[in-house]
């Protein structure tokens, strides 16, 4: 991990807010090792969750004696807020039958994750690609590090199903397009008569967007917004990492496309609004967000800073791949754009044109606003203040937007920036599904299974 993504990282903290949900825990043991030859384990697990860098209790499961696969009737309930990240520290004891207290237990193990990990993690999916040969027989070509296995740690991974497709059907995602396949398993599909398929395979894109025009000052210069310094993180940083910490929970393969607008790139220098960060326009993603603030890293010695700020190209870019999820007429897939600019957009007219058409679709906006200019008219954007319209008049069916200029968090927490940028996103997201009267495919219960460690 890079010293500034982590110094960005550790800064980042816990906050109330009073907008919550309240999940339901429930837990269930399997092959706890049985230590003592004469007995077995009496389980018990503690939750804890971290604040301000400490383990607090939250609660406890009963103590289920002589069981090596417990399954609790405890139930956990915790708050659950989108856009903080909630740690959470599951400990696994063997309790002494004499005492139900800690002081004589034998510790097992542990595992860590977060909420939103938890949650919305119900199995940890991994493709495995082959190549169709000749012969008819199947050569394994790629795996991803994600036919669909279930992975499990131990290597006895679940098949989940699987399907077929042509590399020119997949290029379909590089065009902007959503391109999906229906994941089978044979075994289920003779056995059950209303079987369909074990989920959607589907291959899409979404993106952030970095301002790299002049106005942010040569990137050598110390002045410059865009300054690498070696330790402390510029606001370009802070602001990618607090927003995108929060973000990579809910993405299932943590890759994030990265694209720049207003720079001469290589090898021609002439003025792109729309380039990939790791200058591969053919795979534009990067791993996690610490991915993200290494190509970004990276691509400023190459480039040119310029002109102007356009940001209605890239806007348009993602609506396009959002439009394709509306003709699913399901909640499948919803899509963010975080963009990070440093001044007032000349072309405002085409931003608020694509802003109003993007608001038919499954589509957020994030603006963060870098450095010391005039953004009144970003304000205009967010619509807070009143209905954002076209130039031709055509109102926003509803407020995609959220605008925040950085310098009004320059002495709180990266985490008190991304409260205010998210916090809207739950209600937009659930706004547009219900304006289609789109009912959220939620099953009755999510499993997730992670291994104990000493």
């Amino acid at each position: 991990m890079s010293d500034i993504y982590k110094s960005a990282a550790d800064s980042l903290g816990l906050f109330n807010n009073p907008c919550l949900t309240k999940v339901e825990l429930r837990l269930t043991c399997k092959g706890i090792s049985d230590r003592d030859a004469l007995s077995k384990p009496d389980p018990c697990v503690i939750l804890k969750m971290q604040s301000h860098g400490q383990w607090m209790e939250v609660d406890r499961t009963e103590v289920i004696r002589s069981c090596v696969n417990p399954t609790y009737s405890k139930v956990f309930t915790l708050d659950f807020y989108f856009e903080e990240v909630q740690r959470l520290r599951f400990e696994l004891y063997d309790i002494n039958s004499s005492h139900n207290g800690l002081r004589e237990a034998d510790f097992l193990g542990s595992v860590e994750c977060t909420l939103g990990q938890d949650f919305f993690s119900k199995s940890d999916p991994f493709l495995e690609i082959y190549r169709l040969n000749d012969d008819a027989t199947l050569q394994l070509v790629y795996r991803t590090e994600c036919t669909v296995w279930d992975w499990d740690s131990n290597g006895k991974h679940d098949y989940i199903g699987e399907f077929e497709a042509t590399f020119k059907e997949m290029r379909g995602a590089i065009d902007g397009r959503q391109v999906q396949w229906p994941c089978i398993n044979p075994k289920y599909q003779v056995k059950k008569k209303s079987y369909k398929n074990s989920g959607i395979v589907i291959l899409n894109q979404c993106k952030v967007a970095i301002d790299f025009t002049a106005s942010n000052g040569d990137p050598r210069n110390s002045c410059s917004l865009h300054y690498i310094h070696p330790y402390q993180p510029n606001e370009y940083l802070k602001a990618l990492v607090a927003v995108g910490e929060i973000c990579q929970d809910y993405d299932s393969d943590k890759m994030f496309p990265a694209f720049g607008f207003g720079a001469q790139i290589p090898p021609d220098y002439k003025v792109s609004h729309d380039f990939a960060v790791n200058f591969n326009e053919e795979n534009p993603e990067c791993a996690g967000i610490q991915g993200v603030v290494e190509a970004y890293q990276a691509c400023l010695p190459k480039l040119q800073l310029y002109g102007p700020t356009n940001i209605a190209p890239i806007i348009q870019k993602v609506a396009n791949s959002a439009s394709q999820e509306v003709h699913t007429k399901e909640a499948m897939q919803y899509f963010i754009l975080l963009i990070l600019t440093d001044g007032v957009i000349t072309d405002m007219a085409d931003t608020r044109e694509a802003i109003v058409q993007a608001s038919h679709l499954p589509m957020s906006v994030i603006i963060v606003g870098v450095g010391s200019a005039d953004f009144s008219d970003m304000q205009m954007l967010d619509g807070d203040d009143g209905i954002l319209r076209s130039p031709k008049g055509e109102p926003v069916l509803r407020d995609i937007v959220q605008f925040v200029p950085f310098r009004n968090f320059k002495h709180a927490s990266p985490a008190a920036l991304a409260k205010s940028v998210l916090a809207e996103v739950p209600n937009q997201v659930v706004d547009y599904y219900n304006s289609k009267g789109i009912k959220p495919k939620v099953p009755s219960e999510y499993q997730s299974s992670r291994p104990f460690g000493p």
